[in-house]
Formats: C-alpha cells, sequence, structure tokens
C-alpha cells in the first residue's frame, strides 16, 4: 500500500488567501455554474420505478413528496459495495418488508469504532485498491452525470482508490446495513450548495446496494428537496438545495447560477421550515461565497421584490449567518433527538503551482494526491471562514459535529470532474482542448473523496449509543 502524509487541520489557519485576479475567480465559477444548471435537470432522470410508492408512515404526506419515476434494474452482485464476498449469488427480494429476509444472517452489525477523543481529520491517504471504491461507478444508477468521469471520457480510474487512514487510530469499515439500522424510523438530511449535493449522492450510493430495487424510491417535495426513500427501515436521506443556508437570490434550483448574488442574513426560515423533525442534519455553505471579496446584502425583503443592498466584507457576511443559523439551531433543534454535524470547506484546486506544478492547468490531467510538500499546503482556501465556522460551533448551546473535511481534501488535486463532467452532453472537443476555461476543479468525481466524508459521517453516527 502507498501512503501520502497529511497534515494537523489547525496548521495554515493564519493564511488568508486572496484572489489574484477577477478573471482568475470568473474562471473557477465557470465550471461551478455548469454543474449546478444541469443537476437540476438529471433529477428526473434518476433511475426508479414508473410505478408510484409510498411509505408506510405519513412522512411523505407531511413533505408533498412527488415520487420521481425509476428504470431499470440494479446489477444482480451488488453486495461487493459494502462487504468484499466471492460469491456470485442473485439479490433476493424479500416476500415481506423483514430486513434480515435479504442479509446475511452472520453478518455482524457491530463494528469497531475509534475512540471519541481520536482525530479523524489528521491523517494520511493510503492507497488501497483492496477496499476501495465502495461501489463501482456503472452499478450505481443514482448518479446524475456530472460526477460520472469514467462514463464521461477519463481513461484513469487511481482517483477511486485511495482510503483515509487517521493518524492515531482507524476508521470502521464502511457497513450499509449498520448505517440504515441507525437510520431506521429516521432521516438523514444533507443542507447546503452543490458540495453536499456532490456528498448526497454519495451517500445514496453507499447504501443501495444492500436495499432490493423495489423497496427504494426517489421523489422531490417542491423544487429544493429531493428525497431517496428506503422502504424496509422507513427512513429517508435527503438533499435539500441552500448554498447561503439563508435566503438569497439563488435559491431556485433551476435558476440559480448568478454573478449578481444577495442575500438576507437575517432570513433563514424560508429554508430551516423543511429541516424541523430531522434526526440528522449535514449542513455546508462556502463555495458562493468565493466570487467576491465582498457580500451584497439585501435591504428589505426578497417577498417584496426590494433590490437596494449594502456591500460588506465577505467574511462579516459569513459571521453573520452562522450567528442567524446558530440561532435558529438552538431554538429548534432537541439534541436528544436530532444529531447536527457542519461540513468545513470544500477546496478549490485552481493554481497548479500550489503544488509545485508550473506547467499544469488548474486541476487538469492531475492523477495523484499532493504529495512530497514541504510547507503547509495552501491551495487558496480561505481559511477566515474556516476559523469563523469553528468559533460559532464552539460557542453553541446545542452540540454541533465540525467535520473538518478540508485539509485531507487539499491532498485530493486529482479527485475533481475537471472536465469529465457534462453539461448537455459531454464536452465539444474545442471545449476539451481549453481546460483552463473548462475544467471544473470545485466538484468531485463519483465514487471519488465524498465517499471518505460519508464515511466520517458513518464513523460519527454508529459511534452513539
Amino acid at each position: 500500500m502507498q501512503m501520502l502524509g497529511g497534515r494537523s487541520s489547525s496548521e495554515g489557519l493564519a493564511n488568508l488567501p486572496v484572489p489574484s485576479s477577477t478573471v482568475v475567480i470568473l474562471l473557477l465559477l465557470l465550471g461551478f455554474f455548469m454543474y449546478d444548471e444541469e443537476y437540476v435537470k438529471s433529477i428526473a432522470k434518476f433511475p426508479l420505478s414508473s410505478t408510484s410508492l409510498s411509505l408506510s408512515s405519513t412522512r411523505s404526506k407531511t413533505h408533498g413528496a412527488t415520487p420521481v419515476g425509476l428504470q431499470g434494474e440494479p446489477p444482480t452482485n451488488n453486495n461487493h459495495l459494502v462487504h468484499q464476498q466471492t460469491s456470485n449469488t442473485t439479490e433476493q427480494k424479500p416476500s415481506s418488508p423483514d430486513v434480515a429476509s435479504y442479509h446475511d444472517e452472520n453478518e455482524q452489525l457491530k463494528v469497531e469504532s475509534p475512540h471519541e477523543k481520536c482525530d479523524i481529520f489528521t491523517g494520511e491517504w493510503v492507497l488501497d485498491d483492496a477496499t476501495h471504491p465502495l461501489y463501482k461507478e456503472d452499478e450505481c444508477k443514482f448518479l446524475s452525470s456530472q460526477v460520472t468521469c469514467l462514463r464521461n471520457g477519463r481513461k484513469d480510474s487511481l482517483y477511486q482508490k485511495w482510503r483515509w487512514q487517521p493518524s492515531h487510530c482507524s476508521l470502521p469499515k464502511f457497513n450499509a446495513t449498520q448505517l440504515l439500522e441507525k437510520l431506521r424510523n429516521k432521516r438523514l438530511m444533507y443542507v447546503g450548495d452543490s458540495l453536499n449535493r456532490n456528498q448526497w449522492e454519495s451517500m445514496v450510493c453507499m447504501v443501495q446496494s444492500v436495499i432490493p430495487p423495489d423497496r427504494r424510491f426517489m421523489s422531490m417535495s417542491g423544487s429544493s428537496l429531493v428525497i431517496f426513500h428506503v422502504m424496509d427501515y422507513n427512513a429517508t436521506i435527503e438533499y435539500y438545495w441552500a448554498p447561503f443556508l439563508v435566503e438569497s437570490n439563488s435559491d431556485n434550483p433551476r435558476n440559480h447560477s448568478l454573478t449578481n448574488r444577495i442575500i438576507k442574513p437575517g432570513s433563514i426560515d424560508k429554508h430551516a421550515q423543511y429541516w424541523k423533525g430531522v434526526n440528522f442534519l449535514i449542513f455546508n455553505t462556502y463555495a458562493w461565497w468565493m466570487n467576491s471579496k465582498t457580500t451584497k446584502v439585501l435591504r428589505g425583503s426578497f417577498h417584496e421584490g426590494s433590490t437596494t443592498y449594502d456591500k460588506i466584507g465577505r467574511t462579516t457576511a459569513y459571521k453573520r449567518v452562522l450567528r442567524t443559523w446558530a440561532k435558529w439551531i438552538e431554538k429548534n433543534v432537541d439534541p436528544s433527538q436530532t444529531t447536527v454535524f457542519f461540513n468545513s470547506m470544500s477546496p478549490v484546486h485552481g493554481r497548479s503551482m500550489d503544488w509545485n506544478n508550473p506547467r499544469g492547468i488548474k486541476c487538469f490531467n492531475e492523477t495523484k494526491p499532493i504529495s512530497n510538500i514541504s510547507t503547509p499546503l495552501n491551495v487558496g482556501t480561505d481559511r477566515r471562514l474556516f476559523a469563523a465556522a469553528r468559533k460559532t460551533m464552539q460557542r453553541m448551546k446545542i452540540p454541533v459535529d465540525f467535520m473538518d473535511i478540508t485539509t485531507l481534501s487539499e491532498y485530493r488535486k486529482d479527485a475533481h470532474t475537471s472536465l469529465y463532467t457534462a453539461r448537455k452532453g459531454k464536452f465539444t472537443q474545442k471545449q476539451m482542448a481549453n481546460p483552463a476555461l473548462y475544467a471544473d476543479c470545485t466538484h468531485w468525481c463519483l465514487p471519488g473523496l465524498p465517499d471518505t466524508w460519508n464515511e466520517l459521517i458513518f464513523t460519527r453516527i454508529v459511534s452513539r449509543p
């Protein structure tokens, strides 16, 4: 196994990078916009059955969820997504909702978890093709075309085979059945921008192999909430679009690619009404803040058609949004019923000089993680926002698990979608010849890095009683 060194997540907080020019920022944002616009169209293409299904509970009715059609059958031998098995036994559909009827009776649901004081975010990347990837791209029908890099023409697949190894403990092997048992009669929801959506797609693929095809389906509630239903567990894995967490002019997932972004830092109820009663909430907000050094804050309200705004510093505005979010959490979350996570910043790899590759073009053609760096790594992540988020979590009355995915992700220059994403189909030859403009170095291929983020979430969830 090959290992690549990591560093403590606390290093580099003093580095306060500022974009060198507006042109660079716009180039980085182009791929981000293309990903988001096409994703909404892809939701309707998720592979589910055309027959409408419903949960035994009234949860779907409460959300007004509309089933999204499914098509196709998954491969008959899916067990390798969770367990290393050599059997080619065809997956058996249960005659009743009894979970045990379609799981190996010898399967062990208890796994050893790291000590709660172990820092699972400091460690190294280990090349491990025996256990990773956790699923195969062509065997998960729930992936959108924006993240299926192999299908979109990427030739190498090494990016799928790296495992995160903490320095002083080990992560438990991901077990889809154990996670679903923890989610029985519960809801798990990702809330935030397209990086959280990236992670949501990952989680759906990580669990889908142990669910018979006729016992799972996808639905939508309104335009912003997408729900993956696991019928036999009466569980859901959901994604809610809210790129700033608070109200903004980018809240419509079908029409949000705006360069003139405006937020209302004190207004959160429009989104937060959908978060009530969720058992596991996973929040993020970062990428949409990075198009400008300043943030436009609305005077008045969007409902009244106000267009006047003030410009304030990015960090100041970010802190205001976090205060609004924290107040809502403290007022509305019962920690005995709901566990709250907050993902730190997902990095962008838009400057190849950051890893000593002067001839490189952003993340294009990068096939291995960053290694052999003698100084603290700096790929342009705004660590001021990182520090603001962590400080907010530390001060809150309700416990929030701050998931420091930033540092471990900064080493993964190889894992982005780059030119192997899709917008209205694959890129043209002319576009492929211009990676400086078209390479998406914000989002991640799947299988890939977001699977590791979910392994960390899994570790936290199964470690709790």
